[in-house]
């Protein structure tokens, strides 16, 4: 997995946002995190270091923190919540205490680059004191004492690269590597250690930059602005964004799906749940100190004044009439809740125009803020027209089920249903006359648990879909609500590493009433655990709290689930009846990759009639797969990248060489064309593809079909959950857009199978 510069290349949006971290819904008490909140640490992986936790407005330009009025209580109310609700039943005690310290330098410094063994050894008074010093006095000093002194080497760092980039002149003709990855290894003694870490990561983003044909001058302007912006991302860091890292860090000593979320990451959070918010639909992304229009939401307010255009650089805000804020160097989250607002209320932003042709000009751009749907994120459907392995023509459908989202209207009813989407799609389908449906899980990270058991039971006629168990040992079975089937015909569920939680009940659930063949990943990410998310001003002011901002909320587990057979998908994950060759199995992707798992286990299973449907006939699908994969050049492809990545990460350093490198670059070059020729060079798919959204379903007959090539760029996604090679210097070896999906492709010949071998 990728974590691209994300301190230096902040991608938020507004009207439209898409929290990468939480594409799950929420239904009180019952909710699945797939893959958990990640971008908690300030320090990064690298060269290319994360930022993380930025989503608290306000800047802190003197770099003096103190902890707000209301930590103390924040902090009592999460420690409490923790100790007597998570599954695991752990004390927050001494050996939590040491655990949290320890998880707190890692999370700010996970490369060992920037703590001392001093600064470490002086923080060892905290290491079976921050239990009593939260649950007694809500003391959250520590957290900012020990976040001031990681800030203080980041200056550090800074100041010394600017007067390396400027005065040393770097030569790359000798042995030295660079290592990639120094988690787990000591950290520097002295500070003169830590200087020789700093340079040699500069010298490192030096040789990167210079193979990349950059010249000597703007190699040193390139590498001063990227350091000047990570240092200004650090600049702007309140108390709050503290507390964010802070408590967060223990909320991960319980596991990793138990999260803190600030009052703004619990915002964006309910945002990602409905699917819809007030805004003016735009992506922001942020480049240079300037707020810059990323896209804009199809349909949106912005979209429909046609004012706005992606590439316009906001410099000010200004709500209705009122004076406009200048938000130039001001952190990507203020922006954002400048610019969002109530429906109907009007903003007005000064630009600088994308094609303005000086950067003085200005424009100011009203927009009516409106509600803007998050159609990315909704289910979506693809009709192909196809020929099977005997040349007759075949009918299938493909599901696409980004998340188990979910909202509730006043009265209880659901505003909002992934069930209620896939089953217009399923019926869209069935009127279509499909002959087969894939329901495509591989970028499904989770969702609501209701949901969940909701959709599996439009495969199946009745009975149980899930079992969940609490930290008492009670057993609950969850069955199917509706005893009707809304779709009984050959079914295939594609997953990846990626598919997680609510996917990994839908598709252990399917597998073991034996309805559906599972085809992907060697397996699913593995998490089996059920959280709830309490917000925490309900919690605080039911206490007689009084309030002045919003405390946030805390998500922890408090259940685990398993299949209807009793066994649990945690770590395991769901094994697919037919793993397809994928460079996930060679990354740290699944819940065996995280800190502080939960374990596997299993309960007694409960009663169920099987469909058997794909048992039967699984020999000899594997069979005909194993056949087609063998000869197929994309899985080729796959397999010769996946060496080659085993052999990078195995290694863990990269060369600083200059010669080897560019030798390295070259082969990489030679593969990117090598695999473009071949791309081009293949005749175009015969497949119809007709893209079927919620905006077209209920209209009558087909949209026209999607042009060859350009069917995988028709249903675009921001998040990328499986993955894509990278070469040495981290550019992408296969083109986006016009790259088939081999996965899909091959799943879809699966189905073709089973629906030859299940015919009457």
């Amino acid at each position: 997995m990728k974590l691209a510069a994300f301190a230096l290349c902040i991608t938020v949006a507004v009207g439209a946002f898409a929290v990468q971290a939480y594409t799950q819904a929420r239904k009180p008490g019952a909710f699945l995190d797939g893959v958990p909140l990640v971008s908690v640490a300030p320090g990064g992986a690298g060269g290319a270091r994360a930022a993380g936790a930025a989503r608290a407005a306000g800047a802190n330009p003197s770099g003096v923190l103190t902890p707000g009025p209301e930590d103390p209580l924040i902090a009592q109310t999460v420690a409490g919540l923790l100790s007597r609700g998570h599954y695991s039943r752990m004390a927050f005690d001494d050996a939590v205490s040491s655990r949290f310290l320890d998880r707190y330098l890692e999370n700010l410094d996970p490369q060992r680059m920037y703590f001392l063994e001093s600064d470490v050894r002086e923080m060892e008074k905290y290491r079976t004191t921050l239990d009593d010093l939260i649950q007694k006095k809500g003391d959250v000093s520590p957290g900012v004492e020990i976040f001031s002194r990681w800030f203080e080497r980041v200056k550090q760092e800074h100041k010394y690269v600017h007067e390396l980039v400027t005065k040393e002149k770097f030569t790359f003709d000798g042995p030295e590597a660079f290592r990639l990855d120094r988690k787990g290894l000591p950290r520097p003694q002295t500070l003169e250690e830590a200087r020789t870490l700093w340079r040699d990561r500069l010298r490192y983003e030096y040789l990167q930059e210079k193979l990349g044909k950059q010249k000597p001058e703007a190699i040193v302007s390139i590498l001063e602005r990227r350091h000047d912006r990570f240092l200004k991302t650090f600049q702007q860091y309140d108390a709050d964004d503290v507390l964010q890292v802070f408590l967060t860090s223990l909320t991960h000593v319980y596991d990793p799906h138990s999260d803190y979320l600030s009052g703004s990451l619990y915002e964006d959070f309910d945002i990602s749940m409905k699917l819809s918010l007030f805004g003016i639909g735009a992506l922001l992304g942020q480049e240079d100190g300037y707020c810059k229009v990323v896209e804009l939401t199809p349909g949106g307010p912005a979209e429909r004044g046609k004012e706005l255009k992606p590439g316009d650089r906001i410099v000010g805000v200004a709500q209705g009439p009122g004076e406009f804020v200048d938000v130039v160097d001001t952190k990507l989250s203020k922006v954002v809740d400048l610019i969002r607002g109530p429906k109907g209320t009007v903003v007005r932003l000064k630009v600088i125009p994308a094609d303005a042709a000086d950067t003085s000009m200005r424009k100011v751009v009203q927009i009516t803020r409106d509600e803007v749907r998050l159609e990315e994120q909704e289910a979506k459907a693809k009709v192909i027209d196809t020929t099977g392995a005997d040349g007759q023509a075949q009918r299938i459908g493909v599901i696409e089920l980004p998340s188990f989202y979910e909202s509730q209207a006043e009265g209880g009813r659901l505003a909002k249903s992934a069930t209620q989407d896939v089953r217009r799609l399923v019926r869209k389908l069935k009127a279509e006359k499909v002959q087969g449906l894939v329901l495509d899980l591989r970028r499904n990270g989770g969702g609501s648990l209701a949901e969940a058991i909701r959709l599996t039971g439009l495969f199946i006629k009745g009975g149980p879909v899930v079992l969940t168990q609490n930290s008492l040992g009670d057993t609950t079975a969850d069955d199917d609500p509706d005893a009707g089937i809304e779709y009984d015909g050959p079914m295939v569920v594609l997953t990846s590493r990626m598919s997680a939680s609510a996917s990994e009940i839908l598709a252990g659930a399917l597998q073991d009433y034996d309805r559906a063949a599972i085809v992907g990943d060697v397996s699913t990410h593995g998490n089996g655990t059920v959280q709830t998310l309490p917000g925490l001003r309900q919690v605080m002011e039911r206490a007689g709290t009084r309030l002045r901002r919003d405390p946030g909320a805390v998500k922890f587990t408090i259940q685990k689930f398993y299949r209807p057979s009793g066994s649990s998908t945690q770590l395991e994950g769901v094994k697919s009846d037919i793993a397809l060759p994928s460079l996930n199995t060679h990354l740290d992707i699944g819940e065996k990759a995280l800190d502080n798992p939960l374990k596997w286990d299993t309960i007694n299973p409960a009663r169920f009639e099987p469909f058997r449907v794909v048992k039967p006939h699984l020999a000899e699908l594997r069979v005909r797969s194993d056949r087609r994969v063998a000869a197929d050049p994309d899985f080729k492809w796959v397999r010769a990248e996946a060496e080659r990545l085993q052999k990078m990460r195995a290694s863990k350093t990269i060369s600083l060489n200059e010669s080897e490198r560019l030798k390295e670059k070259q082969a990489a070059t030679d593969r990117l064309v090598a695999r473009r020729a071949d791309l081009k060079g293949r005749p175009a798919s015969k497949d119809q593809v007709r893209l079927v959204t919620l905006r077209v379903v209920d209209q009558p007959g087909l949209p026209a079909p999607i042009k060859p090539g350009a069917a995988t760029a028709a249903v675009p996604s921001r998040r990328t959950p499986v993955a894509q090679p990278a070469d040495e210097d981290g550019a992408d070896d296969e083109p986006r857009v016009n790259a088939p999906d081999y996965t899909l492709e091959e799943s879809k010949h699966v189905l073709l199978d089973l629906i030859s071998l299940t015919k009457p």
